[in-house]
């Protein structure tokens, strides 16, 4: 097999920066990808045969780790079955029902195939239903590539330091207000100006495409205020958050209920999902039923569905959360200890099986803060713990996850890579 510098220059030949997708390219920590030839547990091994304890998780989805042996049997047996209908299927039936009977928001579920997808779709539905064309979004939010919404973007787009996309017409963004996070004087003063004309504010609850950032103390209530009052729609974006800090996402632990609610990553299995829902008077304005068009080929996909439907059952079996929030508690309250006494500047949010590494002296509240904390920093600790086995984002924009699969001596073991390399800094 060939090496991983090797396939990247491969790949460099063929694909746009050498991979499919633009974080996975090292460029904000140095160096060339490594190319992962298997993965299980809450491990990977590369082509160059070296094994990491993967933070990563698949950007989410692997709250299981890798390669589950009950998820493995789930998608064999489906797969027995065929690989794609194009018809409905029971899998997706049951799927909904999950979905329900978890999420405090959703009474009805549309499936799709991303979490690109199901943002794009409830935004639409959003403008469909109220009639209106403006949509209030947050700086270092990331809602996935849509036109509209990738305007002050996190994720890949803010590691690039491209947050505002070529190729989107100036009309699209026009449509789109962008506030600082955290910030309710700025939120009531878009809606003071503009109320009338606001389909939708759509937020990441626990925004964590810029690092991994907690809202004050009612924050995600004044939204819901504001909506009300003003006839606008919430819609919560919780392709990473669902049910990975609980089963019900933020919106169970914060006791705030949207309207509309994207879900996405950890009810694939690993495998490509996505879906949308709310309320049923919302949700009948999709077609067939309604005006708003929204169609997906592979939507429902009976290997997805198969899959995750068995990480739910699993998750509501097994309730792993208590132990996924200790370990991410140890992880931030060691690095911290660790910092302080090397007179580094280190803040590590965390809330379950999500935390983040921000190189600053205070807390971080929102995209100006994360942007202005110290990335050489992040880069050289990315650099020591990639060399001793330990894989983290390769960004300090985004948020490393915790999987069921990591134990005591992997977080041990982590700790003491991280705090050798903090210490070097």
């Amino acid at each position: 097999m060939q090496s991983s510098s090797e396939l990247f220059e491969r790949s460099s030949k063929l694909i746009p920066g050498g991979v499919n997708s633009p974080v996975r390219a090292f460029r904000s920590v140095g160096g060339t990808p490594f190319f992962t030839k298997k993965a299980s547990g809450c491990r990977l091994t590369t082509v160059d045969d070296q094994a990491l304890i993967d933070y990563v998780c698949t950007w989410g989805p692997a709250i299981l780790g890798h390669d589950h042996p009950e998820v493995r049997a789930a998608i064999s047996s489906a797969l027995s079955q065929g690989t794609s209908y194009g018809t409905p299927g029971p899998a997706e039936v049951e799927m909904a029902e999950q979905i329900v009977e978890l999420v405090p928001s959703v009474e009805k579920v549309r499936m799709c195939n991303s979490g690109t997808e199901a943002t794009m779709s409830a935004i639409r539905l959003a403008r469909g239903y109220t009639g209106r064309d403006k949509i209030i979004k947050f700086s270092g939010c990331y809602h996935g590539h849509v036109d509209s919404l990738l305007v002050k973007a996190g994720s890949g787009a803010l590691t690039f330091g491209n947050p505002d996309s070529a190729g989107i017409p100036e009309a699209f963004a026009r449509e789109t207000i962008v506030l600082p996070y955290n910030d309710v004087e700025a939120l009531e003063g878009a809606f003071k100006e503009a109320g009338e004309e606001i389909a939708a504010i759509i937020v990441e609850p626990y925004p964590a495409n810029c690092g991994l950032i907690l809202p004050k103390p009612g924050y995600l209530q004044s939204m819901r205020d504001q909506c009300d009052a003003h006839g606008s729609l919430l819609v919560f974006d919780e392709v990473m958050t669902g049910f990975r800090v609980a089963l019900g996402g933020v919106q169970e632990l914060e006791g705030v209920t949207p309207d509309l609610t994207a879900m996405g990553k950890i009810i694939g299995g690993g495998l490509p999902v996505g879906a949308f829902g709310g309320r049923s008077e919302i949700m009948d304005h999709l077609a067939p039923l309604g005006p708003v068009y929204q169609a997906g080929t592979l939507s429902g996909n009976p290997l997805a569905m198969a899959a995750g439907i068995t990480v739910l059952r699993i998750l509501q079996k097994e309730n792993p959360y208590p132990r996924l929030d200790e370990m991410g508690k140890r992880l931030a309250r060691e690095l911290t200890v660790v910092a302080a006494s090397a007179g580094i500047p280190l803040q590590v949010p965390q809330v379950g099986a999500m935390f983040c590494l921000f190189f600053a002296e205070k807390a971080v509240h929102n995209f100006e803060q994360a942007v202005g904390t110290e990335a050489e920093r992040f880069k050289e600790l990315f650099r020591h713990a990639l060399d001793n086995g330990v894989y983290l984002p390769p960004s300090p924009f985004e948020t490393c996850f915790l999987s069921s699969a990591h134990g005591n001596d992997e977080i041990t073991k982590t700790l003491e890579i991280l705090s050798a390399g903090i210490r070097k800094l």
